[in-house]
């Protein structure tokens, strides 16, 4: 195509024959697209991709961290910027080319989320339109995008959320970007306070801080310390990472420190503070991968001379086990079907199989994937799970049932209709257990929550197998 200026005809090429270049390839934006489109097309997952898509193409520093918050921070928000592309299309969102669809959110996240200047908002996701999708797309990705950006977020969200009086659920799950039936199962897990179901909701939509655990005996965080981190706030093992890699870290390379979230430690750490008569010297952990707790109770089982036996049903997380444990026996087995005799375990942990809600701020695209139609499935699996754990505990021992999930049809229904069936279980007050916490509830389960604690959501349930 050319172009008349001052009377002249322009064209892309120069005068020597051979065209412009076009502005460089946006390494970073492209980044970010192309983990929508793997989230969109293949159900990956961006917490696992992002980090693996970014060192294979060599992309580091100010370029790595943009595609980070673009990528992430568009999967969070995802269903507040649908809302607001449909007041400013005229097409649904859903009535999109997906690609298209996500280079235009893409586009939103970075006009109302993000400090990156209007016209660069919208000159560099225009400019990804046109070489990822097409010309035509490009043009309507401007159009949409200009409507956007005649408004900030909070200028948005009265529009296009429901009125919080006549709909409060839907109002929170616009203006909070969660799935309404998400957003109702947070709700009645904190007694129905909306106030502060928004404040959870806002919480896991902020960027998570990389926590690192020292195993003890093995690491110790005056060394993670030593190498920039800061010590924890509740975990005495617990140490925050502001930025960097993990992996730079010795102790974290050499497996003596590993990531893992606050919350994650102090449920292990309660299972083995709870006193039992008698021998205390086998530990299992029945559904251990991929290893964060077990790593930590494989390093305390050590120190007092015990042994812990870790199991997983899939193969391939029974081998991140054994990456993460030292000393630990490892095996695959069903634990629903369990390869060992009754009664042998002095501890149990159960980190049960669950829907995940309490990860929302670490795996940005899980609420959009999950369905509340694998419940009925997924807590029949939990009991079957905590019936074997209450069965592989001796009497006197101690079970710790975990789920990252608040969700109370997999927390308080499923505990308390195991300990009703089965009667030789006697539930303890999870919270005497976790002096450096406070917020964790009216008893006797703990939770923890991402906008009190700064942690994952977490639930724990600590039970005494009965004598006799």
């Amino acid at each position: 195509m050319t172009e008349r200026r001052g009377g002249r005809a322009r064209s892309g090429r120069r005068p020597g024959g051979g065209r412009r270049p076009g502005p460089p390839r946006d390494e970073a934006r492209n980044a970010a697209f192309d983990l929508l489109r793997a989230v969109d097309e293949r159900d990956a997952y961006a917490n696992l991709l992002m980090p693996r898509m970014l060192r294979e193409r060599g992309v580091t520093g100010r370029d790595a961290a943009l595609a980070t918050e673009l990528g992430y921070g568009t999967l969070r928000g995802l269903g507040t910027y649908d809302e607001i592309i449909a007041a400013c299309s005229d097409r649904a969102p859903e009535d999109l080319d997906p690609p298209l669809l996500d280079a235009i959110r893409l586009g939103v996240h970075q006009l109302l989320s993000t400090r990156i200047p209007v016209h660069a908002a919208v000159s560099a996701t225009v400019d990804l339109v046109r070489r990822r999708v097409g010309v035509g797309p490009s043009r309507y990705a401007n159009a949409v995008l200009r409507r956007v950006s005649n408004r900030t977020l909070e200028e948005w969200l009265p529009i296009v959320a429901p009125d919080a009086a006549e709909d409060p659920v839907g109002h929170l799950a616009v203006t909070g970007s969660h799935p309404r039936w998400i957003v109702t199962a947070l709700r009645d897990a904190l007694g129905g306070d909306a106030a502060e179901t928004a404040a959870l909701l806002a919480a896991d939509n902020e960027r998570p801080r990389v926590t690192l655990v020292a195993r003890p005996g093995r690491g110790s965080v005056e060394e993670l310390v030593a190498a920039g981190a800061e010590p924890a706030r509740l975990s005495p093992y617990g140490a925050y990472l502001a930025d960097g890699d993990p992996a730079s870290i010795p102790a974290v390379a050499e497996g003596r420190a590993a990531v893992q979230d606050e919350a994650s430690q102090l449920v292990a750490l309660a299972l083995t503070r709870v006193p039992v008569d008698g021998a205390d010297r086998l530990w299992l952990d029945l559904a251990a991968g991929p290893g964060g707790k077990a790593g930590l109770l494989d390093a305390l089982a050590a120190e007092r001379g015990g042994h812990l036996l870790a199991n997983d049903v899939q193969y391939h997380r029974a081998r991140l086990v054994r990456q993460a444990t030292r000393e630990a026996g490892v095996i695959v087995a069903d634990g629903t079907v369990p390869a060992w005799r009754a009664g042998a375990f002095d501890r149990v942990m159960l980190d049960a199989p669950c829907t995940g809600l309490g990860a929302l701020r670490r795996r940005p695209e899980a609420r959009w994937r999950r369905s509340p139609e694998a419940l009925p499935e997924l807590t029949a699996l939990q009991r079957r799970l905590l019936d074997q754990a209450a069965e592989a505990v001796r009497p006197g021992g101690v079970v710790a049932y975990v789920t990252c999930s608040p969700h109370l049809a997999e927390t308080d229904v499923v505990v308390g209709d195991v300990v009703r069936r089965r009667g030789d279980l006697e539930t303890l007050d999870a919270r005497e257990f976790l002096p450096e916490a406070d917020g964790l509830g009216g008893g006797p389960y703990a939770r923890f929550w991402p906008h009190r604690h700064g942690t994952d959501a977490m639930f724990l349930a600590l039970l005494r197998r009965r004598e006799g």
